[in-house]
Parts: C-alpha cells; structure tokens; sequence
C-alpha cells in the first residue's frame, strides 16, 4: 500500500496519540519495508505488523478477496470493526495479554516479530509512550 498526505490526514484525531506526521512517517516506511522484502520473497513479520496496525488505527482500506476494497482488519483480534478509542483500547490490551502469555497462538508464533510490532505500535502511536518500532537493516 502506498502511504498518500491524504491518508495520513484522515486519521482521526482520537486515533494517536502521536503527531500525525510522525505516524504518517512511521506508517509509510513500513508498507515500503513490507513490499521491498516482499519482492525479494522475505515475508518481514515486524514490518508487516506496523504497517497492518497502522493501516488499521487510520481506517483505511485494503484490497480484499476477489480485489474487493475493504476496512483494514484489527491485528490481533482481526475483526472488521472501525477503529475507535474504545476498540483500540481494547486492540491494545489484547495485544499485551498475548504477548504476556508464555506460549502465543499457533498464528503468532508463526509470524517470529509480528506480536511485538503490533505491542510496540499501539503502545507508541495509541498510548503515547515508548519509542516508534524500529526493525532491522534490510
């Protein structure tokens, strides 16, 4: 997905909790990680999880099945709500909880990097605290 001005700016205020511009940067870099691995057939989980939290806290949508535009889903409980504060709250603590747990679901564990960059994405951009997620050189 091609991060535009115009995504970023329909982010709905009570969605960050982070300058927009800030989100917008961080949202874009990783659809650009995400498709530049995908090319060279590295499936990147970290980036991947930034960009599908990002897209989801900004309600944009995403190419479905059958090329059907949809809602981004949510990342952990990958439901098709519209994202709100509330839900993001509760996005957020599910994240944690399974990131507190000593063993993931099967779906986590075999996406090494996912659950933590959606923990560090929500925590950052919805809590406001804590650095941006980073990931590794490409």
């Amino acid at each position: 997905m091609r991060v535009t001005e115009r995504d970023v700016e329909r982010v709905p205020p009570g969605n960050l909790r982070v300058p927009r511009r800030d989100f917008g940067v961080l949202w874009a870099a990783a659809e650009q990680r995400s498709e530049l691995q995908g090319a060279e057939g590295v499936t990147d989980y970290a980036a991947g999880g930034v960009a599908i939290t990002c897209r989801w806290l900004a309600r944009a949508t995403v190419d479905g099945p059958g090329g059907r535009r949809r809602l981004a889903h949510t990342p952990i409980t990958r439901s098709a709500r519209l994202a709100q504060e509330e839900l993001i709250e509760a996005e957020y603590l599910a994240a944690e909880t399974l990131a507190a747990r000593s063993a993931p679901p099967q779906w986590l564990a075999s996406r090494p990097g996912y659950l933590a960059a959606v923990c560090t994405t929500l925590r950052w951009a919805w809590r406001g605290s804590g650095a941006a997620p980073t990931w590794g050189p490409s």
